[in-house]
């Protein structure tokens, strides 16, 4: 009933909606441009650390969804649409540039790129690394030609915020200082040796110890020797002491012949001229007398002759004494050889001992030094490393080497996105739609009470006669 009465408005909108999808159909096609980006685990860039192989992050091989997400709003970065934009002419002035007269370039450029964004879709492709863009248009190549540029800027972007920034300028700074402070740590080595007259102290201190411990046991097996040296001679002298320095070989006893003979014969002459003598003298007188007392006397000699016979020994040299006396001026030499040896022991040791102990100190500076060195020849090869690394990683990303590849190029459409079929069919079931809501709003905007039912209900009064539009206009009762 509604659309009957009201079939005017119902044909009139649905007329129009047809109308509007025959020149969609026919004059205003949208042509649609898609491209797809792999997202994919691209070169892992090693962490700046101080180990010269930092390990990498290998756990970290899959696209995570925040990661997809956030190529997704780059993709979507006004710097890219303004330069999509501006590459494609997008930014020319539209139907309402009368009303923005003083409008500039920036404006209009700025303005392009917020309705290229509401016009480009950019989904993740659920459970993948894709990633689809799409754009429609109703020139085809402009629509490929839009997507192309924007793929161009998006990876130029990407390389950008990818690339990891200063690190070449900062290894380069690094290695020249840390082959500074090699050089410097060589010279530091190098005028050490010079000035303690050192190659390596530590070698050269061992074989001083090994010195210093030959010395020292050479002194006290010295000093053994010289105390045994020392007791030997103090038993040699006290021996020598008691020792004769010659010994009796043979000892003969004999009577003095020739004295015992002439004391008797000078008796016999004796007694003979005491004999003259009594026969002249008397025997008190005094030449008696004195004969008789030269003959007591040679007769005491003869007596004293026969008590003390003549002894004849023959002596030699004492063979004990003399080994003695030859033991001792050996053990005194040797005492003497062995004390010099002490002694010149003795300055060895301290020698050594002072020049070990040097080279002890000379060691543990040296030590520190050579340490410095490979410390500073370390990091030198190490910022060396990590330079030609940075390097490499650098002229890599000017080459346009990520982690993102074109997996589905944009090609210019030849068929617009809806067909005219799908076009004619969707505008009948609109213009339907249209003309059914456009039919039933008028009828609920219109006062008029259209049946008796309709005054009933309204005006809760019974209905005695109605009267209904005739054709013509005329009325009949």
């Amino acid at each position: 009933m509604v659309l009957f009465r009201r079939w005017k408005v119902f044909v009139c909108v649905s007329a129009l909606v047809v109308v509007a999808a025959l020149y969609y159909a026919f004059a205003g096609a949208r042509y649609q441009a898609e491209m797809k980006l792999l997202i994919r685990p691209g070169r892992a860039d090693s962490p700046a650390s101080a180990q010269e192989n930092a390990p990498l992050d290998l756990t970290h091989v899959a696209i995570t969804e925040e990661e997809l997400n956030s190529e997704v709003e780059m993709l979507r970065d006004e710097d890219i649409l303004r330069k999509v934009v501006e590459e494609n002419g997008l930014g020319g002035r539209d139907w309402l540039h009368v009303l923005r007269l003083g409008e500039g370039n920036a404006e209009r450029v700025e303005r392009a790129a917020r309705r290229l964004a509401g016009k480009i879709d950019v989904d993740p492709v659920k459970k993948t690394n894709l990633i689809a863009v799409s754009y429609s248009s109703t020139d085809p190549r402009r629509a490929a030609g839009v997507l192309r540029s924007l793929a161009n800027a998006y990876i130029e972007k990407h390389a950008g915020v990818h690339r990891p920034g200063g690190e070449l300028l900062f290894f380069e700074q690094q290695t020249k200082e840390s082959r500074r402070q090699l050089e410097d740590a060589k010279h530091s080595l190098l005028d050490f040796m010079a000035g303690r007259d050192v190659v390596v102290a530590s070698e050269q201190r061992d074989r001083a110890l090994l010195r210093l411990s030959d010395e020292d046991a050479l002194y006290r097996q010295t000093s053994v020797e010289l105390a045994e040296t020392q007791q030997r001679v103090s038993e040699l002298r006290t021996m020598l002491a008691k020792l004769p320095e010659r010994t009796t070989t043979q000892v003969r006893i004999a009577d003095n012949a020739g004295v015992l003979t002439a004391l008797k014969s000078r008796l016999q002459a004796l007694q003979e001229q005491r004999i003259q003598l009594l026969t002249k003298y008397e025997p008190g007188h005094k030449l008696v007398q004195q004969v008789e007392q030269e003959i007591t006397q040679a007769q005491a000699a003869i007596a004293a002759e026969n008590l003390a016979p003549v002894r004849d020994e023959t002596t030699d040299r004492n063979t004990h004494y003399e080994w003695a006396k030859g033991e001792l001026q050996s053990a005194e030499v040797q005492l003497k050889s062995l004390q010099a040896r002490a002694l010149a022991a003795r300055m060895q040791e301290s020698a050594y001992s002072a020049i070990a102990s040097k080279l002890g100190r000379d060691a543990i500076a040296q030590e520190d030094l050579q340490r410095t060195e490979k410390s500073a020849e370390e990091n030198y090869l190490l910022y060396l490393k990590k330079q030609e690394e940075a390097r490499m990683a650098d002229a890599l990303d000017r080459q346009g080497i990520v982690n993102v590849a074109m997996a589905e190029e944009p090609v210019a459409p030849a068929l617009p996105r809806w067909s005219t079929l799908t076009i004619l069919l969707v505008g009948l079931v609109a213009a339907s739609a249209a003309g059914t809501g456009a039919a039933f709003t008028a009828d609920y905007v219109d006062p008029a009470f259209r049946t008796p039912d309709d005054a009933l209900a309204y005006l809760n009064a019974p209905v005695l006669a109605s009267l209904p539009r005739m054709a013509r206009g005329r009325l009949a009762a």
